[in-house]
């Protein structure tokens, strides 16, 4: 994943509005939740919640699938894990020696 999609789905979590999105996506799994139910659920007025889903899906976030009248929306994880794992590709590199050290310290 490139940085500047990351930094965009960062942004785009970083609104509490979304943030509650994405986690109510979460705790639906694999199946999802239509829109209207995201509405209920949040207590979300319709024009607010489009405007917030344009994002989420805009970055990859949520996928959006139409069934019939309703659209169903579900968490896509590949996203996020791929933003996650960005973030802690080269962690700790170059430091694995002090962590080491100062483990030993608190131990001795």
């Amino acid at each position: 994943m490139d940085r500047a999609l990351a930094a965009r789905c960062l942004a785009e979590l970083g609104n509490l509005t979304r943030l509650d999105i994405y986690r109510l996506l979460v705790q639906a799994g694999p199946t999802g939740l239509n829109i209207t139910e995201i509405q209920t659920r949040l207590d979300i007025p319709a024009s607010t919640l489009a405007f917030h889903l344009r994002g989420l899906v805009g970055t990859g976030l949520v996928l959006q699938e139409r069934r019939s009248r309703e659209v169903v929306c579900r968490a896509h994880y590949h996203q996020v894990n791929t933003v996650i794992e960005l973030l802690r590709e080269e962690c700790c590199k170059g430091f694995e020696d002090e962590t080491l050290a100062s483990s030993v310290r608190r131990a001795g």
